[in-house]
């Protein structure tokens, strides 16, 4: 194939791919309307509370979150919602049709699985569960219901990583052996707290739920609760995910890695936090073990430095046997022939990751109008590998897995650690939990 020829190929791979968003209005534009609620109102809530006040035929009902706060700013964006302090209040009201769950990492998993018992279909915030036994309950649970489960990976609904997608899968770079992920931006230390007393306009004991319970502490309540163990999944599950889910797409793999290997820690800051600051971290895919089947997956993460691999601070490289891609999500994709000349391809006009695709097209699969981009296997495999990740990093060893059976082998102490222990009693907790 000419150089030429090529070009013309590649071109109409990408408006294949573009063509797989049409316009958000025209997408949402039914008159089957849809009653929802949104639990958790922070800054990931309220970010959904603006997209969704602009999607017609859509009702947003309740507002639910244990911080006042939040919901007084939800009221804002929404005003004429119902509020609560108890999510449970938007999981009886029996005209809700779906939930979005933007709490915190360690309720995704028990609120999604209480909504579709309640007969709710979930969009849940990334990483889609605080621990990779949660991630299979989430499927088991949309099979058993018959709900759907969107994961918050907002990229798989966008025209420009669509696009990369649909070259990859084209070819133009050859086989796709070694998918890159990097999660590279500065954070600042949450320093040294005591336990004290919570706010009186805040909710501790709700918001703990399940998880086991510890005194409060300022600096595990919002944002930072993202750094320790009993709530969060460090910043490889709460921003890295998205590069993960974007490599394991575009390097073709739809189970889980067989070894786990990463070294990392707390190289910069000294405070409370319990996850690393810096992670380099690889996976291995064997396929069926031949020569040619292998796959590598490679994760960095660097929340100290501000110096960005071809300055995408979050991003993705793929390697193949015929060149190599550079994507980000901010707006770039660059493809490279086997000489490193530059490959001409055709871009979608919109290059931007917006959530508003991604929840029409959750909106649309439940009027059964589409497909979801980010189900719950989906979202269960990409979430899987920040944990396998942290886990390595804990422990300080490689992690051999198994895939067929969900566990870590030859090493119990490893395995415990895929799951999690719940706060005795309490209604939150996943009744999969005591099987």
């Amino acid at each position: 194939m000419t150089r030429s020829d090529r070009r013309k190929f590649l071109t109409g791979a990408t408006v294949g791919a573009a063509g797989l968003l049409t316009s958000p209005r025209a997408q949402a534009a039914t008159d089957e309307r849809l009653v929802v609620g949104v639990i958790g109102a922070g800054g990931m809530g309220r970010g959904h509370l603006n997209s969704l006040k602009g999607i017609p035929n859509i009702e947003v009902k309740w507002i639910a979150d244990v911080d006042q706060s939040h919901v007084n700013e939800g009221k804002k964006i929404i005003p004429d919602a119902k509020t609560t302090g108890d999510l449970r209040e938007v999981l009886d009201d029996k005209s809700v049709d779906a939930v979005w769950i933007t709490t915190p990492d360690h309720w995704h998993t028990p609120a999604a699985l209480l909504a579709m018992d309640a007969g709710k279909h979930v969009y849940v915030e990334k990483p889609c569960c605080h621990n990779l036994r949660e991630g299979r309950w989430l499927i088991e649970a949309s099979k058993r219901t018959g709900k759907l489960v969107q994961h918050g990976t907002q990229s798989r609904s966008a025209p420009l990583i669509q696009t990369a997608i649909k070259l990859l899968r084209s070819g133009v770079i050859g086989t796709v052996l070694v998918a890159r992920a990097w999660n590279v931006q500065y954070r600042g230390a949450i320093g040294h707290e005591k336990p004290s007393e919570p706010p009186q306009h805040f909710d501790y004991d709700l918001w703990v739920g399940p998880a086991p319970m510890v005194p409060f502490q300022r600096n595990r309540q919002h944002y930072s609760w993202h750094w320790w163990h009993a709530f969060g999944t460090g910043d490889a599950g709460n921003d890295g995910v998205h590069e993960i889910d974007i490599a394991r797409w575009g390097l073709g793999v739809e189970t889980h890695p067989t070894h786990i290997a990463a070294i990392g820690g707390k190289y910069v800051h000294d405070d409370d936090q319990e996850f690393p600051d810096t992670i380099t971290a690889a996976f291995e895919y064997p396929g069926e073990g031949n020569v040619g089947q292998r796959r590598q997956l490679l994760f960095e993460m660097r929340l100290w430095s501000r110096y960005h691999p071809f300055s995408m601070d979050n991003g993705n490289e793929f390697l193949g046997t015929n060149g190599r891609m550079l994507l980000t999500k901010r707006g770039s994709l660059e493809v490279f022939g086997s000489k490193g000349e530059k490959i001409d391809v055709s871009l979608p006009d919109n290059k931007l990751v917006s959530i508003t695709p991604h929840e029409i097209n959750f909106l649309e699969a439940i009027r059964g109008r589409a497909v979801l981009a980010a189900d719950a296997t989906t979202a269960h495999l990409s979430s899987a590998l920040p944990h396998l990740a942290n886990l390595a990093c804990r422990t300080g060893r490689s992690i051999q897995f198994s895939p067929e059976k969900e566990s870590v082998l030859n090493d119990p102490e490893a395995d415990r650690l895929l799951g999690r222990t719940y706060r005795e009693g309490h209604w939150g907790v996943p009744k999969e939990a005591g099987k």
